[in-house]
């Protein structure tokens, strides 16, 4: 395979995208008055699963502006937090917010980080991905209520994947806490893998994603500046995460869910960062 540099992923990847990032005023304005036209076939395609975003990415946004600018990426998925649809809507709410979504040729699959404290939030999480007829919940639960949560994926069928948080979190620092938590529960309760908080508790997202390949429900896909506690979000490429080995194991597993770009840089101007990371992305896929 020839060598491809990163300044080669964004030129052949970016290019067009950037020409109009910047100058359409309508990007921040939230209108989405022009038909939305499909995107051509995308280098995930072949592998058989799908890049998306997590809104936190826009948090200092409106859902319409985050809509807007997630169809600017070619982002065919989104799983919102609830910055962008409260978890206390009302289903009027929900359907309406879930609605637009689509409207805008997006896939709703799913909400979180949800944190899950009590049994009344458990009920309400199911309710809320219920109305808004999303395929998966992600969620920091407390242990104690997995039982519970068991009990309303069976009923419902909507999935959960918890999610690790690197170090310091009380339950699930690693992939690993997660999967010990969940190994001997219906199938449908697994992991979202954040590879970020994986590098900064020391380990390689890479091997994380082999061992725990068969509980892996969604990814958290980002870059951090060190494999330690201290690292911080950085552009996809410009930190310490192995992106081409991930990528690899991850076709290597057969993995068939979304890899949602979540960006925690430049909260008031994320989106030169997102796009170059999903350049970047894209751009090794292409030579995988």
């Amino acid at each position: 395979m020839p060598a491809i540099n990163r300044r080669q992923f964004i030129k052949s990847n970016l290019a067009g995208l950037l020409l109009g990032l910047g100058t359409n005023s309508r990007l921040f304005s939230g209108q989405l008055s022009e038909p939305f036209q499909p995107p051509g076939r995308k280098p995930e395609e072949q592998f058989g699963f799908s890049l998306g975003l997590a809104s936190y990415t826009f948090r200092a946004f409106s859902l319409e502006q985050t809509l807007a600018m997630t169809r600017r990426l070619e982002l065919p998925r989104l799983v919102l937090k609830d910055f962008h649809l409260p978890l206390n809507s009302s289903t009027a709410e929900i359907e309406a917010a879930a609605a637009k979504v689509r409207a805008a040729g997006l896939e709703l699959y799913g909400c979180g980080v949800v944190y899950l404290e009590q049994p009344g939030e458990v009920d309400r999480a199911f309710s809320y991905a219920r109305a808004a007829r999303m395929r998966m919940i992600i969620a920091s639960p407390d242990p104690n209520l997995l039982p519970l949560i068991e009990q309303k994926v069976r009923e419902s069928g909507i999935a959960l994947a918890i999610h690790n948080h690197g170090p310091g979190d009380k339950f699930y620092p690693t992939p690993e806490a997660a999967y010990l938590r969940v190994k001997r529960l219906d199938r449908r309760i697994g992991l979202c893998l954040d590879i970020g908080h994986a590098a900064r508790s020391g380990l390689d997202p890479a091997e994380e994603a082999a061992k725990f390949s068969d509980r892996l429900l969604d990814v958290h896909l980002k870059d951090v500046s060190a494999a330690s506690p201290e690292g911080q979000t950085v552009e996809i490429g410009r930190g310490v995460i192995d992106l081409k080995a991930f990528l690899k194991t991850i076709i290597k597993v057969k993995y068939r869910g979304t890899m949602a770009l979540e960006f925690e840089k430049d909260e008031k101007d994320p989106l030169p960062g997102v796009a170059e990371s999903v350049g970047y992305v894209r751009g090794l896929l292409t030579c995988l």
